[in-house]
């Protein structure tokens, strides 16, 4: 172990400011990748806006990505209201914050002073469209793709160039080009391939989280016991004072691997440390059968079309089980409002993850202009909002699943993410089981894991000051967090005592680490626990300044292995949970039932929280307020305030039901019948529906690659025009039918394309062949034989053949785009249909050389149609298929 040691830990003081904000970031914060004004081509989403938006919400990229929380990262109020508790901790370290929160606002150079107070107006979109589209592999091995990095700034390791994913440390193209996935796009702006932007470990860039500060200060780097026992020697760190010059030659981010010091978040470790991100989405019917379902069935369906073809990317590159994969499932469509090619692999921007309240709680700040960055919302951000907190919820009840096994009296939760259910950063949040068993009468006899108005040990109501009206308020959270019955999945992180004695000294008026929660009293101080026995840990929220993880017995992910784990510091903990002795990681628990005497039956539900009062609560009391004198900060210190505020007025963060089940002889929860959308039928700019009648009212939805947006609320009627639309578009919908107690699954889908008055839609049918020769001289002929059957050197010949579908009649001078997939890929155009409405195009295959080298690779393939374009009509725009074999 490499340490510098200028002065005392306890003299660390001298850069860590009581109540301040740094208006230059320490050296201790600092990390490689682009800097601060390295690149100055960035470009707004506005501008974005322009030609990926306004055509159609269900899968353009610029309203699915405004309603995404990366969208709104930078309006955030957990964000605020964390960084203001962080900056009071440890002067300079919103830098760390906002890198991720705010992304051109950092690029930009606005991020000093470290409290937010130098962003402007425009930099509330947090990951913006050009920090994605300009993202390179900072292992800088693609020869022309290499971003903007300058020495010492390089986020690769100088002994071996592994590169640094994670932090927020990226690498930014400095060109003006974009940067995406394809290298066909019709674009109006100037472009480039990228592999990397389909690369698993992309999203690492901002999905693991180190902190520099606890890497560089703390005796164990604020790194897992595990971890140490074997790497410790071989880490890098510098307790020293912030230079000037600075000096980052013995830095801990510019040193080491960014996985392997200060844990804060770790859901790309978690990601990369299973078998989830090894694995292929073809390979999906080959996972363990309690596996098969939730979100990796949902993106199997997604790029197979449920199972009808190659799960692979349309232009041939495997697709595997990645961020991006679940994130932004692949949809049918456009990417912008000029007129390209439709693509069946087009991804959907919407980055959905599990938090269905920040949505709601923006959009109330909003309506106060208590909103730090980025008021004033206008109806088509506060619309994606709601389509976002919408499918915030389907994608919590994709995560995970419930069965009952009656005989053993067990439940089994199963993870069907590829990381640990839960994840991210804590914040307060949590899933739990909530367990309501009932007699044979079904009188309820106990409630396990319950949720509701909370009371202190003497039965009082805990109240808090509303600051809307100043009134007091009951606050609810899970009533016993302690309880032998109650089961929550969460990460506590903390304080060791080693680490307290080294910074006890930096508070005047000691740091309180946390409050009770029914009274507010401060718990445990700062000073107290570096008083404690050595080895003595507490729990704390101040994330700045922890440096263990005191718990986390979230469900690890299928497959993760424990020597990864511990390598990259995502282990559970204690590390021996979920069979983890035998050096894979189990993806579920089995949770044993306790049903109290008398109990026939129960209602088992898997609920989730993004915030808890808990949390809350430390956010408030934790910030100093607004007077410097006493460590407050005038631009942050009612962000505690505004934050409790949002809090209580959209229902304190209520839990969601991810998943239920029953025990015993418990009915169904839900008995409504789903109808049966029977039509779907378009018009000019509009669609009409009709579907079978059911008990209770209607909702009308878009899919979204089995994700939803709400269309409308229809009532008892059973049939909806839907208005508005983009002529040429393809939109697609689901009916579920509606009570006030509960919602049915989903209809069938049906998907049309509005077309224009005076236009027919028309269809493609597609067949492979090949023309054959008989005869000679006159009596020579020349015939098309299908077949699917080709040898390598052979011309595939693929023939649509076009239909009027109103008619049947045959569409003339019509030309076809077909995208081959298989073991090699290829796009091709026909030429124009002749009378007969037959369009052909001819993929020649090439036979290897004589030394049997090159050639096409053989194998199965699938001709697939993508666009149809005709005078006079509109492609109905149904992907036919037809597969052949090249031997």
């Amino acid at each position: 172990m490499k340490r510098v040691l200028f002065l005392s830990l306890l003299f660390v003081c001298c850069f860590i400011s009581y109540g301040f904000t740094a208006d230059v970031v320490p050296s201790t914060i600092d990390q490689p990748g682009t800097q601060p004004q390295d690149v100055s081509n960035l470009e707004s989403p506005d501008k974005c806006d322009n030609c990926h938006g306004g055509y159609n919400t269900a899968t353009e990229p610029a309203f699915n990505w405004r309603g995404s929380m990366m969208a709104n990262a930078g309006r955030d109020p957990i964000f605020w209201a964390t960084l203001a508790v962080a900056e009071q901790d440890f002067d300079g370290a919103g830098d760390l914050c906002i890198r991720c929160h705010s992304t051109a606002g950092w690029l930009g150079g606005r991020s000093t002073p470290t409290d937010g107070s130098g962003l402007a107006a425009g930099d509330s979109d947090g990951v913006e469209c050009d920090f994605c589209h300009k993202m390179t592999d900072p292992s800088n091995t693609d020869p022309i793709l290499q971003g903007v990095m300058a020495s010492p700034f390089i986020a690769n390791d100088s002994l071996n160039g592994e590169p640094f994913y994670g932090s927020g440390m990226s690498s930014i193209w400095g060109g003006s080009e974009k940067l995406g996935p394809y290298s066909d796009a019709e674009a109006r702006h100037k472009f480039m391939k990228n592999d990397f932007i389909r690369s698993v470990d992309f999203c690492g860039t901002c999905h693991d989280v180190s902190n520099p500060a606890v890497g560089n200060l703390a005796h164990n780097f604020g790194a897992q016991p595990e971890f140490l026992a074997t790497e410790e020697a071989k880490l890098v760190q510098d307790v020293s004072l912030d230079e000037s010059p600075k000096n980052y030659t013995n830095k801990t981010a510019f040193n080491n691997k960014p996985y392997e010091y200060g844990v804060v978040e770790r859901t790309f470790s978690e990601y990369k440390a299973g078998l989830v991100s090894q694995t292929l989405v073809d390979d999906y019917p080959d996972l363990p059968a309690d596996l098969q379902g939730g979100a990796l069935k949902a993106i199997y369906d997604a790029a197979t079309d449920f199972g009808t073809k190659s799960g692979n990317y349309a232009d041939g590159d495997p697709r595997y089980y990645s961020c991006q994969t679940c994130h932004m499932r692949p949809v049918f469509g456009q990417g912008c409002n000029k007129n390209p090619p439709f693509r069946d692999d087009l991804p959907l921007h919407d980055m959905t993850g599990g938090n269905y309240w920040m949505p709601q709680a923006i959009k109330y700040l909003d309506t106060q202009s208590k909103l730090r960055l980025g008021g004033g919302l206008n109806s088509l951000q506060i619309a994606a909002l709601d389509a976002a907190s919408l499918r915030a919820k389907e994608q919590l009840n994709l995560a995970g699943s419930l069965t009952v096994d009656n005989n053993a009296h067990t439940v089994k939760v199963v993870n069907h993410t590829g990381h640990k259910l839960i994840s991210g950063y804590p914040e307060g949040r949590r899933m739990w089981l909530k367990i309501t068993w009932r007699n044979n009468a079904g009188d309820p006899l106990r409630t396990d894991g319950e949720y509701g108005p909370l009371f202190d040990d003497n039965g009082n109501a805990v109240m808090v000051k509303d600051p809307r009206d100043g009134q007091m308020k009951q606050v609810e959270s899970i009533l016993d967090l302690h309880g032998s019955n109650t089961k929550i999945y969460e990460a506590h992180y903390g304080l060791g005592q080693e680490w307290a004695a080294g910074i006890e000294g930096l508070y005047p008026n000691d740091l309180a680490l946390s409050y009770d929660r029914y009274t507010g009293a401060v718990d445990l101080t700062v000073s107290e626990l570096a008083a404690k026995p050595a080895g003595t840990k507490f729990e704390t929220f101040h994330f700045v300044l922890n440096n263990v993880v005191i718990k986390d017995n979230r469900i690890p992910p299928y497959g993760m292995d424990y020597e990864t784990a511990r390598l990259r510091n995502a282990l559970p903990v204690p590390a021996d949970q979920y069979n983890g002795a035998s050096g894979t990681y189990d993806y579920f628990d089995t949770v044993a039932l306790n049903p109290p005497t008398g109990a026939t039956s129960a209602t088992i539900e898997l609920l989730y929280q993004p915030t808890s009062w808990e949390y809350i609560q430390f956010l408030v009391l934790a910030n100093n307020g607004t007077d410097p004198a006493q460590g407050g900060n005038a631009f942050l210190g009612m962000e505690g305030e505004y934050m409790l505020e949002a809090w209580l007025a959209t229902n304190m963060a209520a839990p969601y039901v991810m998943a239920s089940t029953t025990w015993g002889s418990a009915p169904p929860q839900c008995s409504l019948t789903a109808p049966t959308l029977e039509s779907a039928t378009p018009g000019n700019a509009e669609v009409s529906l009709n579907w079978t009648a059911e008990t209770g009212g209607y909702k009308v939805y878009y899919d979204q690659a089995g994700k939803s947006q709400l269309v409308a609320e229809v009532g008892e009627a059973t049939s909806f025009t839907d208005t508005g639309l983009t002529n040429g578009s393809q939109y697609c919908y689901k009916v579920s039918s509606y009570t006030a107690d509960c919602e049915s699954e989903f209809s069938n889908i049906l998907c049309a394309v509005p077309n224009n008055p005076g236009q027919n839609n028309l269809e493609a049918i597609l067949a492979t062949g090949r023309y054959e020769t008989t005869g000679k001289g006159k009596t020579k002929v020349i015939t098309f034989v299908t077949t699917t059957i080709f040898s390598v050197g052979d011309g595939v010949t693929v023939r649509a053949t076009l239909l009027d579908e109103a008619t049947g009649l045959p569409v003339p001078n019509a030309t076809v785009n077909i995208d081959i997939t298989g073991p090699q890929a290829a796009s091709l155009t026909t030429g124009l249909s002749d009378g007969n409405g037959v369009a052909e195009v001819t993929w020649q295959t090439q036979a290897p050389n004589r030394k049997g080298q090159g050639g096409t690779t053989p194998g199965n393939y699938t001709a697939t149609t993508s666009n149809v374009t005709a005078s006079g009509y509109i492609w109905d725009g149904v992907m036919t298929t037809t597969a052949f074999t090249l031997q």
